[in-house]
């Protein structure tokens, strides 16, 4: 099975190939590196850029408004920060020229913490994504879905900013992607050797078009106990704890991959809170303004009465970093054992 970092490679080709893809560039994203995770490595359209990240943003919005499909990238969120004043501009680009000019481009970033990167290294974006209007945000949790998800930014014709789980980029899916070849035949064929690189060429396989909606969330577990709405690294999380409960006789959650950010699929959190009563809300950004309290805040507004549990948010802790000991980064971004203390409680809360 593809891993995440070869499931974007390959859907980035696919994007060169059949959806117009332009331009591929940023910090080492062209050869000989292919980015720092190789998810651009043996791309045609790659180019490196300085390490300048208002200079790529400004640069991939000067592309698309000429009309181009640029992809650009972000080295890590962690260094997106200065850019906040252009990402607001690329947002409300189609809504101050009355529709002329929607900014055809997409700008990924790997995204939160696992890799004990500590404080420059370790960063969430998706609370700060989610406040700029005129974006769509995703965020896969496996590889199908981060195939399915980039084709979609593709050939969505608005800014759409791609936020890869950076502990996931090396994590194998179950699913293979449409075309994809057995796992030794994609790495020979795709993977760059170590060492000299210079005439070396990736052999792409026959990959077919498989999209994942924007704006659609995926229930990937059933259960009618109680709800966790997540998306990114806790999905996997998410998922153990849900079936390690269903063991114990503890009760059957049922588990809501949201995928998309923004647009989010509010069809899909309130039928889970219809029919369950109960529900958590888990990320790794940090607890104050999350954007996991503003789906709390909705959910109250509309099903208070049909509420059997106090719903919660599960977040980082409100510190200006993450620690780069592991025994520091566990104790400030959510884990396995705190996403089962937090629907523990919510199970045994009593109406």
């Amino acid at each position: 099975m593809a891993n995440m970092a070869q499931a974007i490679r390959l859907a980035l080709h696919y994007g060169e190939k059949n959806l117009g893809v332009t331009d591929i560039f940023g910090e080492d994203v062209g050869a000989p590196l292919g980015g720092v995770f190789t998810c651009t490595q043996g791309l045609k359209t790659t180019w490196n850029t300085p390490l300048d990240e208002r200079g790529i943003v400004g640069h991939a919005i000067g592309l698309a408004l000429a009309g181009q499909k640029p992809v650009a990238e972000i080295q890590f969120c962690d260094y997106i920060f200065n850019t906040i004043d252009l990402l607001k501009l690329a947002g409300n680009s189609c809504w101050s020229s009355n529709g002329q000019y929607p900014l055809d481009m997409v700008l990924m970033t790997p995204h939160g913490a696992g890799i004990h990167g500590s404080i420059y290294h370790s960063h969430s974006f998706d609370a700060w994504a989610t406040r700029l209007p005129g974006w769509k945000i995703v965020i896969p949790s496996n590889p199908l879905d981060a195939y399915g998800l980039m084709l979609a930014a593709l050939e969505d014709p608005n800014p759409v900013m791609y936020l890869a789980p950076k502990a996931l980029l090396r994590s194998k899916g179950k699913e293979k992607i449409p075309g994809e070849p057995d796992e030794a035949e994609l790495k020979k064929a795709i993977d760059a050797p170590i060492g000299d690189r210079q005439n070396w060429e990736p052999q792409w396989p026959a990959i077919q078009r498989h999209l994942q909606p924007l704006g659609k969330a995926k229930q990937v577990r059933q259960g009618n106990s109680a709800t966790i709405v997540t998306y990114g690294r806790h999905v996997q999380m998410s998922q153990q704890v849900a079936d390690e409960l269903s063991s114990k006789g503890m009760g059957e959650v049922r588990v809501i991959d949201l995928c998309t950010l923004y647009p989010y699929d509010w069809e899909a959190i309130s039928k889970a809170v219809l029919e369950t009563g109960k529900i958590l809300f888990v990320n790794e950004d940090t607890e104050i303004t999350n954007f996991g309290e503003h789906l709390l805040r909705r959910v109250i507004d509309e099903h208070y009465y049909q509420l059997k549990a106090r719903p919660r948010v599960l977040a980082a802790q409100h510190v200006p970093g993450v620690g780069l000991a592991p025994t520091l980064e566990e104790a400030t971004v959510p884990q396995k054992k705190d996403i089962e203390k937090a629907i523990t409680e919510i199970l045994q809360e009593r109406t």
